[in-house]
């Protein structure tokens, strides 16, 4: 028993004596692989990286005229515009002027179209005034000739009446020296063109400054129009004022003066 114990006991010490180097190698074997492997990817990968690197020189290389064409058509187009702007910008004072003008004319023709506005306004106020005037004229011609012709007589002897009889002048005196210089034989005038009124049913005529009321008839066989056409003065006799008639100086009719 125990001679088989020693001998099993040395067989033991033997494979184990045998297995260690065994193992060492293998564990040695499997480093040096391991290093091997490193080692190897250690020299793969500077050619790996030559290899991106020439990749990226070619893509780089490939590109680059793509990348020159679009330089030099984008400097092209520079180029190209260039003119046309500097064209633009020596047409510019052109076209300044040319709106300038435009603008002159439009104004010009503003200007004359405001003066024509105005000239025809003028015109148009013109002939109103005009059509006032000659109705104004017309219109108190009417009553001209309707208030003389109401004071014709139709008897003279009869209707006719002096101051005398009418119990004497009352009206307004002219002051001798004015009386002296306007009126009497020496200072006739025409009632034809002088302001005219009605004033209680009597015509009424401006001259010299004074209102001169026709109070008394005037004789039926005067012109019609004597009023227009004839030379009247005015005198005082009989104390009172009188108002004659050139072309029939044998009467006259009785007047009363106002201021």
């Amino acid at each position: 028993m125990k001679i088989i114990g020693i001998t099993t006991a040395a067989v033991l010490s033997l494979i184990l004596g045998i297995a260690a180097p065994v193992f060492g190698q293998e564990r040695q074997g499997e480093k040096q692989d391991h290093n091997d492997q490193q080692e190897h990817a250690n020299q793969v990968r500077p050619e790996q990286q030559h290899q991106d690197h020439s990749n990226q020189q070619q893509q780089r290389a490939q590109h680059q005229p793509q990348q020159d064409h679009n330089i030099q058509q984008t400097h092209a187009q520079q180029q190209q515009s260039q003119p046309n702007e500097n064209k633009h910008s020596a047409q510019h004072p052109q076209q300044q002027q040319q709106r300038d003008h435009s603008n002159q004319q439009q104004d010009a023709q503003q200007h004359h179209n405001e003066q024509q506005r105005d000239r025809n306004n003028q015109q148009q106020y013109a002939r109103q005034q005009r059509n006032n005037e000659q109705h104004h004229t017309q219109e108190q011609q009417r009553l001209r000739e309707t208030a003389w012709q109401k004071h014709r007589a139709q008897s003279w002897q009869s209707d006719h009446r002096s101051w005398q009889q009418r119990g004497g002048y009352h009206g307004y005196r002219i002051p001798y020296d004015r009386f002296r210089d306007a009126f009497g034989p020496d200072h006739g005038f025409r009632i034809y063109g002088r302001p005219f009124q009605v004033v209680g049913g009597y015509p009424r005529f401006q001259y010299g400054g004074y209102w001169f009321s026709v109070v008394d008839p005037w004789p039926g066989y005067w012109a019609n129009n004597w009023y227009d056409t004839d030379d009247v003065y005015v005198t005082y006799v009989d104390n009172g004022y009188y108002l004659y008639n050139r072309r029939y100086p044998s009467v006259g009719i009785a007047i009363s003066i106002s201021l």
